[in-house]
């Protein structure tokens, strides 16, 4: 009988056990915050796995943030190209080698510049 006793027990403190950390897990992510399990080493592992594969995906959104912004910018220079061979005789005048003009001087500067920022940030 005290067997029995022993063993309701156990099993009802490990029942315990999992209410409280379903009941820990359920907080945390009601509050948005990691859950942090001293018991189980493997959990912690792989919880750094998740957060290190989150830094890559949201570094490999910046780049492409970043390349679609230089490809923005080299379009210009494309449609200059385009524009000249289009209209290319023996020889470019001068005013086919000017740019289009959509942008000015100061704008470019500026976007130049903001570029290099991020650039020297990433």
């Amino acid at each position: 009988e005290r067997e029995a006793w022993q063993r309701e027990r156990s099993i009802l403190q490990n029942a315990l056990k999992q209410a409280e950390s379903q009941l820990a897990k359920t907080a945390a992510e009601i509050e948005n915050k990691p859950v942090v399990e001293t018991s189980g080493p493997k959990l912690q592992r792989l919880y750094r796995k998740y957060l290190r594969a989150e830094s890559f995906r949201k570094a490999l959104v910046y780049q492409k943030k970043y390349l679609l912004l230089l490809l923005g910018g080299f379009q210009d220079c494309e449609h200059a190209t385009l524009s000249l061979i289009a209209r290319m005789g023996s020889y470019p005048s001068p005013a086919d080698l000017q740019p289009s003009g959509s942008h000015s001087r100061p704008f470019t500067k500026f976007r130049c510049a903001v570029r290099a920022v991020i650039a020297i940030s990433r």
